[in-house]
């Protein structure tokens, strides 16, 4: 008879516990440490670099500081100025323009006598490039290609429920790149009447929303 072998035993192999695929090594837990704590400040460090960006280029709070557009904003509102346009219109080159009676946020006219602490105004956009605006006898008017004898901006529009007249005395043509601007509150008012039109290059953005006080919020 042929000799047969017995069936050779295998001891089961179990993994130990250092090497086990289910249980996470000490190293790998250092390392998923670590990627919690970098992503962490990661986040810290890229939260205020993208709030710094937005408010640079896209919009940013300010605050009304006076009564020269007023009844349309009163002093201490809180406003959002929306800059993205004019971010735009830097980066590609291009001309800014904003639209007839936007409200604009600008810096100071280097001609307009003011205090130190006056970085800013706010105004609305009456007149734009190329065209004749006359105050005179209480009220404004425009003349343009589409209107050679004249309009008034002001007519049936809802800011004028704060003036009946439009004081002084102005026969200005606007420039290439140049807006004329005038407040709302047409008594308590340096703008284009006092210093003349203004370059669209100083202009910050538009006013697109009051959000304080917060039972006025609305949009501009």
């Amino acid at each position: 008879m042929e000799p047969t072998s017995a069936p050779q035993q295998y001891a089961p192999f179990t993994p130990s516990p250092e090497t086990s695929p289910n249980k996470p090594s000490a190293t790998s837990g250092i390392l998923h440490f670590l990627r919690s704590i970098s992503g962490t400040v990661g986040l810290l460090i890229a939260a205020p670099l993208l709030a710094l960006f937005l408010t640079a280029h896209v919009f940013q709070p300010y605050e009304v500081d006076g009564a020269s557009m007023e009844t349309t904003l009163q002093n201490t509102d809180r406003l959002i100025v929306f800059k993205l346009p004019k971010t735009i219109s830097n980066i590609t080159g291009s001309d800014y323009t904003p639209h007839r009676w936007d409200i604009i946020v600008f810096d100071r006219p280097k001609n307009l006598s003011a205090p130190d602490s006056t970085k800013h105004l706010i105004k609305r956009v009456i007149g734009l490039p190329g065209e004749r605006v006359v105050v005179k006898d209480g009220s404004v008017t425009v003349f343009n290609k589409d209107n050679p004898d004249g309009f008034n901006p002001d007519k049936d529009k809802e800011y004028t429920r704060g003036f009946t007249s439009t004081p002084g005395n102005a026969d200005i043509t606007v420039g290439t790149n140049e807006v004329f601007v005038l407040g709302d509150n047409r008594t308590n008012s340096s703008d284009s009447r006092v210093f003349g039109t203004i370059s669209t290059e100083i202009i910050v953005g538009r006013a697109s929303a009051r959000f304080i006080p917060v039972n006025a919020m609305k949009k501009l």
